[in-house]
């Protein structure tokens, strides 16, 4: 029986988790089984926990890792500028999809939700956090809290202090950066194991809890996301993939599935960011630029929590609450996604950015309340395609800089766990690469 799930495909794994999942979601509800509602959130919540347990160490280090190895690339800094450059092109695009959608559905009239009793959340975005909280006041307190951004920052500067005291100097700290990276890493690479049993607990979960009920009065708004995210997912990035990297799409899909897949049912950008950097690689990507980019994309490149969603939200909220919107209020909107995107952290959730664009534009933080119950599930959709983008990007950066493996991409090959597991041997440079697995 193991010997058959170990050879049963990765994708087919959660697949079947989540089928088992919705199945035993609905018993659960329609038994009214409390016990069964429990176990199944006990599942999920332990799942999430382990994720987030790496989170720290695995940011820290793969940030640390990543700005230096820029150096061992030629046009490092045409690289990041480019890669920079993406991610703005496709968050304003991705903006632009969920304001046209809000404008044309109205997702916020004829609700008959009320607006009684909504109460504003206790953690709020406002730029003034958002601007001054990207600095630590204490180094501990950022990990204890696990702050994304402010990890980012200090790795940041950590980063490019080592580059600018040099190679000798930095070597014993970069040396233990990467033995952490890898050892957290193949920590990591045990949880993801566990995808297809936390997908269970997950979806489970929510269907035991939701079920139709709350998604209702909400249909119009959740159908949008899906909309939205449906919409850059499978028409923005094949398009950007034919059209600029001069690639097949259908490829594409092959190769990064599984990381668009555990962004689905875990949530989380930073938690399926071994796994996009696996399947990035796979792509034909180099390794020494997809080790920047992917970090660099999992805590920044948010088009599904940092642009469609908050943009569609805001003319919800401002329809429920008779809020008028101008065309400036709409610009202020792309804006905020494009440059308030790192507030979302890559973790589960875009509260913090939904309430950075409601309190930009004046609009009642209270209409936060409203989608919160719902929120787990629009946040499945926006996480896979936050992390499709942030293998877009790489892919699209490589090939316009020829340093693409088209043979790599046109033939995605390999299972991830297996290639995980693979020894590595060391290059006459002394870097570690990976053994290629044998059929």
């Amino acid at each position: 029986m193991l010997t058959t799930l170990k050879r049963t495909p990765f994708w087919v794994q959660i697949l079947l988790g989540l089928v088992l999942g919705v199945a035993l979601g609905f018993v659960a509800r329609e038994t009214e089984s409390a016990w069964l509602s429990e176990t199944l959130t006990q599942i999920g919540a332990i799942f999430v926990q382990l994720l987030k347990l790496a989170v720290p160490p695995l940011v820290l280090t793969a940030i640390v890792v990543s700005i230096t190895n820029l150096r061992n690339l030629n046009n490092a800094a045409r690289l990041a500028g480019r890669t920079l450059m993406w991610f703005l092109i496709t968050s304003l695009i991705a903006v632009a999809i969920g304001i046209v959608i809000g404008l044309v559905t109205s997702p916020g009239t004829g609700t008959g939700l009320s607006t009684e009793g909504a109460e504003a959340p206790e953690t709020t975005g406002s730029w003034v956090d958002f601007l001054t909280g990207i600095i630590p006041t204490n180094i501990v307190t950022a990990f204890t809290e696990v702050n994304v951004l402010q990890i980012v920052f200090i790795a940041a500067v950590l980063g490019f202090a080592a580059l600018a005291v040099g190679e000798e100097k930095a070597a014993p700290f970069l040396n233990l950066a990467r033995s952490v990276l890898e050892l957290v890493q193949k920590a990591l690479w045990w949880v993801i194991r566990l995808a297809p049993l936390g997908t269970l607990g997950l979806i489970g979960k929510s269907v035991a809890t939701y079920g139709w009920d709350l998604v209702a009065p909400l249909a119009t708004f959740t159908l949008d996301v899906y909309i939205g995210c449906a919409l850059v997912l499978f028409g923005v990035y094949p398009l950007l993939l034919a059209t600029v990297a001069r690639v097949n799409p259908l490829n594409f899909f092959r190769g990064a599935w599984p990381a668009i897949q555990l962004a689905f049912v875990s949530r989380s950008s930073v938690g399926t960011m071994p796994v996009t950097q696996r399947v990035t690689e796979r792509l034909g990507v180099p390794r020494e630029y997809a080790s920047f980019a992917v970090p660099f994309g999992a805590t920044t490149k948010m088009d599904g929590c940092a642009a469609i969603y908050p943009a569609l939200a805001a003319i919800f909220v401002a329809e429920v609450f008779g809020v008028n919107l101008g065309v400036g209020d709409y610009l202020l909107i792309a804006f905020v996604s494009v440059i308030g995107s790192a507030a979302t952290a890559g973790l589960t959730g875009a509260i913090v950015m939904l309430t950075l664009t409601l309190s930009t534009l004046g609009l009642p933080l209270e209409g936060v309340a409203l989608l919160l119950a719902i929120d787990p599930i629009l946040d499945m959709v926006r996480t896979a395609t936050n992390v499709a983008g942030q293998a877009v990007v790489p892919v699209l950066v490589a090939s316009t800089e020829g340093i693409l493996d088209r043979e790599k991409f046109d033939h995605p090959s390999g299972d991830l766990l297996r290639d995980a597991d693979a020894p590595a041997s060391v290059s006459e440079s002394g870097k570690q690469q990976p053994v290629p697995a044998t059929a």
